[in-house]
This record gives structure tokens, sequence and C-alpha cells, in this order.
């Protein structure tokens, strides 16, 4: 499990200027379980495909991921702390955000078992990973639906539908960052902490939003022309909730919000 920051900006901004440096060190912090790994991908400008950086070390202090988050202005952004699922290796090629086909994508939750997962995809799909993730194979079921999708957003709100069906309980809320759009899903309705979980979080000081709204996910708008999008458990920005059981498309070319609901039956 994760936590996930995005931010789409009307001009070139970097991370740390869109939510500030405080925001930035709240967030930092929570790699006191969230410490398997970070990534972050970036899109330029409008137009650009994401590109990624990711690491299976901690984000604390490393310098890459302070120069990603603190040097490189971008039009829009989103940034990963992993917390590994037992069981999955903590490399590189776990590390979210994945990125493939022009588009980047990170994830917090589990989807088990991952088997079931896996005969969802299609051959030439399946040879095209490269980690052992539930969260990669997730992305490769948005990229099959995205080649029938009339857009990235409704790509998205197929493969959430058809993982929900198999997956009730899983989280599968997200962040996909492309066609100059970063697509948010808030989709955790089932989703519970397990008690290992639970205990590890107990054991630091972490704020107790870990323990009562792990999974929910939140926006604010910092500046008129600053989004942001984040998981619960740092920061003082001007948090509203997200509609819950949706997926959300922030244009990067007006910031404007498209919410598309899921099913909920």
């Amino acid at each position: 499990m994760c936590r996930l920051l995005g931010v789409v900006s009307a001009a070139p901004i970097t991370v740390a200027g869109a939510v500030g440096d405080g925001v930035l060190k709240d967030f930092v912090a929570l790699t006191k379980v969230h410490g398997d790994g970070w990534g972050v991908a970036a899109v330029d400008r409008i137009g650009d495909d994401p590109h990624v950086m990711v690491s299976a070390g901690s984000a604390l202090d490393d310098p890459e991921f302070i120069a990603a988050t603190g040097d490189e202005a971008s039009a829009a952004a989103l940034v990963h702390l992993r917390w590994a699922t037992s069981g999955l290796a903590v490399e590189p090629q776990n590390s979210h955000p994945f990125v493939a086909d022009g588009l980047a994508m990170a994830h917090n939750g589990s989807i088990k078992p991952i088997r079931a997962l896996n005969d969802l995809l299609e051959p030439a799909m399946a040879a095209s990973l490269r980690g052992t993730t539930d969260s990669e194979r997730y992305f490769a079921v948005i990229r099959q639906h995205r080649r029938s999708a009339t857009t990235l957003a409704e790509a998205v709100r197929c493969a959430v539908t058809q993982l929900r069906r198999s997956f009730p309980d899983s989280s599968l809320n997200a962040l996909v960052l492309g066609e100059n759009h970063l697509i948010v899903v808030h989709a955790h309705a089932r989703s519970r902490l397990l008690a290992e979980d639970i205990e590890e979080i107990s054991a630091t000081d972490l704020p107790a939003e870990h323990l009562e709204d792990y999974f929910a996910l939140r926006i604010a708008r910092p500046r008129d022309d600053v989004v942001v999008v984040g998981s619960t458990g740092f920061g003082d920005l001007d948090w509203e909730p997200l509609p819950a059981e949706s997926v959300i498309a922030v244009s990067m070319r007006d910031l404007s919000l498209t919410t598309l609901p899921l099913a909920t039956d």
C-alpha cells in the first residue's frame, strides 16, 4: 500500500512549489511506514508524454527525490511512496509509477489473488510486464481498455469496473497521468487495513487519519492555478473530499474536473 500525491498546474511548477515545503516535508515523513521505494512521474508541457524516476529506497534525504520534487518544474506530476505488499520484492521494477504507452500510473491498495489478476491479461500485455506487483497488472488492464475507450478517463472507469467485479474488497485508488490529464481513481468502499498493518502504523507517530481513513483521497486548490490531489495523513492544505467511488479527470489545459461515477452494486 502507498501514499499518493498529484499536482496539475496552469504553468510549470515544482511539486514543492505547488504544495509548499512544509506539506512536502509532511508527505516525506510518511516514509516511517512507506519507505519501500518512491517514484515521480511528470509531464513537462501539455502534449508531452510522462517521464518517470523511481527508486527502491526511502525518499527521506534522497537527493534524487529532493531534485525531482524541488527542482524539476512540470505542468503535472504524481508522486508515490511505497509500502510494499507482503511477499512482493522491494526492487526498482516494483516501484510506482509504472510507465508505458504514453501513460504513467501509481496505485494505493492490494489486489489479491494475483493469479486471478494475471488471468485478465492478454498474452502480449502480460509479456510487457517488468515486475511482480498487482499494481503493474492493474495498469495493464487500464492499457487494454484504452484501445477501445473513447477517452483515457473512460478506459480507467472500464478497467476499475471490471476489477471491482472480481476483487470487491480491494482498494483500486490510483493516479494515472497522460493524454493531458491527471486521472484520479477514488474507489475503496470495502477496503480495510489488515491487523498487521494497523499494528505497524500504531507503532509510529503518524497522524490518526492513517487508521481512521487510510484509503481516502482528497483535493485542494492552494492557488487558483494549481490543483492538488493527495492521500490522507499529511499537509495542512484546505482539503476537500473527493466523490466516493468515482473516476475524476483533471484537465491540464484548464484545470477543469470531470467526474465519472462508478457502479456501486
